[in-house]
């Protein structure tokens, strides 16, 4: 029998996975208990009539977060995992028929955005370049660091990182900084649409966001051979490898403590001691029903929920050669759909759309002459919807906004259909009310009310992933795991490695 200090994780999702490589090389005997019956949370994929469909995530980036995993773990990530780099991160449609392409070379973008669109250039560069300033300032320590430790502040780090604030970036919208860095609307909107990568509002949220675009522009956007459902995978093997024992179709009840210390789980009417857990699920979750904790967790909920997304998974009959990768349609009033979604709860009579399609970059994804089509618009959490009418109604919006824009026939030309609404992520993923990012970023102060990646009142307690600190996203819930590793490692004395 093993004498190593046994750690458990709650859910296993991306950040889930992670902590669990990252502790079973501290030496702990990991855990992961998973109601579902699959590992990788909204990570996930399925096969429909011949098609594959990657059900969550869609954008790469970042992939160093995934490398710096398999080197820890001492495993070579090309035994697991191969990836590619993608030339054009997105093709942007508007209203008004302008159309762009988003390169990944910076020069080529900025030449782009210049002729489709007038802007100037060095408006351009200037803007990735002060994206990229932030982001190495402020955001490798707000991302990859715990907010709430002493440590954290006094570091010599911060001091670097304060002198980079600039009041713009925090009492300043993203649209009212981008408004007054780009001559262009649709540049503008262009830049606005970062502020969703964590479910958030640009009209609200901090020009602090700014920095989002540097990882797509700058560091580039990537294409895992395989799909997304790939980087599940190599983790989940990766996981297998350094002895993390997964349990499928086991709901984790109730988190054990007792005298401000925890005691372990309970699965299935029986108690697993643990002298460490971690959950991997939604906070809001964890506290009303693992812990048992109302007064916490409606403190949650009185921050803003982020937004959700109605999703359309279509086997196309088509080939669709002006289309990319990756694809936005632009709704002509950009600040009614973020009115509609945060102010209303209701979705939008024009939303934009994200158009995904896989199988131009792997053929084998659809059969032959055929596209897989992940169909997307954004979406206000759950609050009692009926979601099964908006969807009626989405369907046929969608479609005759993308027959118009692209001047082609696309009802008649879907073959197999699966749908996803904030109603079914929240009964998939226990993600409450469906919001994708937990919280929103709508506020300066947003990161600062995110739940820390620890418990204050429990000893051994953990929190990771996307409702929690540093964020959503696969980035971000892979710096989480980095995160909750390393304060483990600190009060456990354990060796890092």
């Amino acid at each position: 029998m093993s004498t190593n200090p046994k750690a458990i994780i709650i859910g296993s999702g991306i950040g889930g996975m992670a902590t669990a490589v990252r502790l079973a090389v501290q030496g702990f005997d990991v855990e992961v208990f998973e109601k579902n019956s699959y590992p990788g949370g909204k990570l996930y994929a399925f096969e429909k009539d011949g098609f594959h469909f990657d059900a969550g995530p869609s954008l790469f980036t970042q992939p160093q977060n995934i490398e710096a995993l398999f080197e820890l773990a001492a495993e070579p990530a090309e035994k697991y995992f191969t990836y590619r780099p993608v030339d054009i991160a997105c093709k942007y449609f508007y209203e008004n028929g302008k159309v762009l392409q988003a390169y990944t070379d910076t020069t080529a973008f900025a030449t782009e955005l210049h002729k489709q669109l007038h802007e100037a250039p060095g408006a351009v560069t200037g803007y990735l370049r002060r994206a990229a300033t932030l982001y190495d300032n402020i955001g490798t320590v707000f991302l990859d660091y715990s907010l709430h430790k002493r440590e954290t502040w006094l570091h010599k780090r911060i001091f670097k990182a304060l002198s980079a604030v600039r009041l713009a970036y925090l009492f300043s919208s993203l649209h009212q900084y981008n408004r007054k860095k780009f001559s262009a609307p649709e540049t503008v909107q262009l830049f606005n649409r970062f502020a969703t990568y964590n479910g958030s509002n640009p009209y609200k949220a901090p020009a602090m966001l700014s920095m989002i675009p540097h990882l797509e522009q700058n560091q580039g956007a990537f294409y895992p051979d395989g799909g997304m459902i790939s980087i599940t995978k190599a983790v989940y093997q990766l996981a297998l490898a350094k002895g993390v024992k997964f349990y499928f179709n086991e709901s984790v009840q109730q988190i054990l403590t007792s005298a401000g210390k925890v005691q372990g789980v309970l699965v299935g009417n029986k108690i697993k001691p643990a002298a460490i857990v971690v959950s991997n699920a939604d906070v809001y979750v964890t506290y009303q029903q693992l812990l048992q904790n109302n007064k916490k967790a409606k403190k949650i909920l009185k921050q803003e929920r982020s937004s959700s997304a109605v999703i359309f998974y279509w086997g196309i009959n088509k080939i669709f050669p002006q289309l990319h990768l990756h694809n936005i349609f632009f709704s002509k009033d950009y600040k009614a759909e973020f009115d509609s979604i945060f102010n209303h709860k209701v979705v939008c009579a024009d939303p934009r759309v994200y158009f995904n399609i896989t199988s131009k970059r792997e053929s084998a994804q659809a059969p032959g002459g055929m596209k897989n089509c992940f169909v997307m618009v954004n979406a206000p959490a759950d609050t009692g919807h009926n979601w099964q009418a908006l969807k009626e109604k989405l369907r046929n919006i969608i479609i005759e906004k993308l027959e118009r824009i692209l001047k082609t026939d696309l009802r008649s030309c879907i073959v197999t259909e699966h749908t996803l609404d904030p109603l079914m992520i929240a009964q998939q993923t226990a993600a409450q009310n469906g919001a994708l990012y937990g919280s929103s970023s709508n506020s300066a102060f947003a990161a600062f009310l995110r739940q820390p990646n620890f418990s204050s009142a429990t000893r051994g307690l953990y929190f990771c992933g996307g409702s929690v600190h540093p964020g959503g996203g696969i980035p971000l819930c892979l710096k989480s795991a980095k995160i909750v590793s390393e304060l483990i490692a600190a009060d456990f004395n354990r060796q890092q490695p």
